[in-house]
């Protein structure tokens, strides 16, 4: 029987949020694991999550099909974690997430390589957001180049340093009223981003149906009301609710898509809130999710309070109820 070590994967993106978890659950199943980034020299963070040249890095841009080529050689397995929230100057949300996925699963089927590829449960080519229009486009593109990869269709995922979780907490220690946008009634079902990096490895494990699209999401659906609620009472803050409506939500994004942290919000950030972000009834009946993996997936309620404790007034000193 073949061991683990015997097989290369490689991870584009790596180095970001899901990059590391995931990086961290292949490392455990003993693969060799080449990480593909823009940066290789801010990946060295990745390597003491294995053993000694287990992990390590190269330069890959998947805007540059060559460097992806060149990524991709004597690889066994390709795995399309990167995505972006915001565009900026060349990497664009077609570049970057369709013709780039395009990309990675054309190296792939020239190298032989299956491909794991993660999208996103709001990936639809007739979206409003250019974001969510891309993520469809990169789907179609990878399963055009490789029919049989996985796709991996995550709702809102959360964790130490996401960009969801943590920007709220983040907005609560400086703003005394936090917005509402469309009254807060977006319906979402946050996955926690250890569940998400199992199924990574399991689809390399080579445990999802060929060709599949897996919709990912936590035990709750919870509205986006709900979840800033959650993450007011985890850091023990008390602040105002207000609703903004999508059209004035709009307006304000165009001054603040260029504000900086926690303040910015984009266009296309306030279209993707007009769709629900949930796992569908045809996923569940046909087993893609994460039930159907075997994955019992943790809640935000019981997570988001070991890291979000630092927005806390008084951070890890803080008294429950002070």
């Amino acid at each position: 029987m073949a061991s683990n070590l015997d097989t290369l994967v490689t991870v584009f993106g790596g180095s970001g949020f899901l990059g590391r978890s995931v990086v961290r659950a292949l490392a455990k199943r003993d693969y060799r694991i080449r990480v593909a980034v823009r940066r290789p020299e801010l990946a060295g963070h990745l390597q003491p999550l294995g053993r000694v040249g287990q992990i390590h890095s190269v330069q890959a841009n998947l805007r540059y099909p060559a460097s992806v080529a060149a990524a991709m050689r004597d690889s066994h397995v390709a795995i399309n974690l990167v995505g972006i929230l915001a565009e900026g100057g060349p990497q664009t949300f077609d570049a970057v997430q369709a013709r780039g996925a395009g990309a990675i699963a054309a190296a792939a089927n020239a190298a032989g390589a299956r491909v794991v590829h993660v999208s996103a449960i709001g990936a639809d080519e007739n979206s409003l957001a250019g974001y969510a229009r891309a993520k469809a486009a990169g789907e179609k593109a990878v399963l055009s180049a490789v029919p049989s990869a996985t796709i991996l269709r995550p709702s809102v995922v959360f964790g130490p340093e996401d960009q969801f979780t943590n920007r709220f907490a983040a907005l609560a220690t400086v703003s005394p009223v936090l917005p509402l946008i469309g009254g807060g009634v977006t319906k979402l079902q946050p996955v926690y981003v250890g569940d998400v990096a199992t199924a990574v490895a399991d689809a390399v494990d080579g445990k999802t149906r060929p060709g599949a699209t897996y919709e990912l999401g936590g035990p709750e659906v919870l509205t986006m009301r709900e979840v800033i609620e959650l993450i007011l009472a985890t850091i023990e803050r008390r602040r105002m609710l207000a609703s903004l409506p999508f059209g004035l939500a709009k307006l304000q994004a165009l001054v603040l898509q260029f504000a900086p942290g926690p303040l910015k919000l984009t266009p296309d950030q306030v279209a993707l809130l007009r769709y629900d972000n949930v796992v569908s009834e045809t996923a569940k009946a046909a087993g893609l999710t994460l039930q159907g993996l075997g994955i019992v997936p943790d809640s935000l309620e019981a997570i988001a309070p070991q890291y979000l404790w630092r927005f806390r007034r008084t951070g890890q000193f803080a008294h429950k109820g002070k």
